[in-house]
């Protein structure tokens, strides 16, 4: 069950639409880890359902990681633990329990920061919301028929899956540049998305 907020329950399908406009669907994050304050726009601050004023201001980690679904909340907080320690980076699909009550995917890019005596101090990241995409490809596994989305959202399901492949093989080089090409088709799949808001509210 969403954890609702309730100055969200009425307001939060204008502020959704607001923050789409503003950023298409793409929203970028800050986190102090010295100090655990996390900064972000509007758009992540309500896809985890998150006060918006709250987390302009900066709010702890823990804020956003309630957002995170139950099912996927594990699996996100070790890899985010872990890419902190290392001062390393991840690309990651899972799903928020975002301020309207909405179940949304999400596609996160974080990288993290270590000082000079090897602690974390930063984290840094963009989260683009990729639930249109992700509705698409359970449709398409349901009925068993190609898919007959947008080329874009076909492009965006083979980069995830080849972007997990490519990790299997432990390239650097290999791993950058799949994580280039997913960030960009997440751009350019996000954009679309935000055209579409736009078009059905005309």
């Amino acid at each position: 069950m969403p954890r609702l907020k309730g100055r969200f329950s009425q307001t939060c399908p204008t502020g959704f639409q607001a923050a789409l406009d503003a950023s298409d669907v793409i929203g970028e994050w800050d986190w102090d880890i010295s100090t655990d304050r996390l900064n972000s726009d509007a758009l992540v601050a309500l896809l985890f359902n998150v006060d918006p004023d709250l987390a302009e201001a900066g709010a702890p980690l823990a804020e956003f990681v309630a957002g995170i679904h139950p099912d996927d909340r594990d699996r996100i907080t070790t890899l985010i633990r872990e890419c902190a320690r290392t001062g390393s980076s991840y690309v990651a699909e899972y799903r928020v329990c975002s301020a309207d009550g909405v179940t949304r995917w999400v596609l996160a890019r974080g990288h993290y920061e270590v000082d000079a005596a090897g602690q974390s101090c930063r984290g840094r990241g963009i989260v683009i919301d990729i639930t249109a995409s992700r509705v698409s490809e359970h449709a398409y596994v349901r009925s068993g028929k190609a898919a007959s989305g947008h080329p874009l959202e076909r492009a965006a399901e083979h980069c995830v899956a080849a972007h997990e492949a490519v990790k299997e093989i432990e390239d650097p080089h290999l791993n950058l540049l799949s994580e280039m090409l997913l960030l960009e088709v997440g751009r350019k799949l996000a954009t679309l998305e935000g055209s579409r808001q736009r078009k059905r509210m005309n």
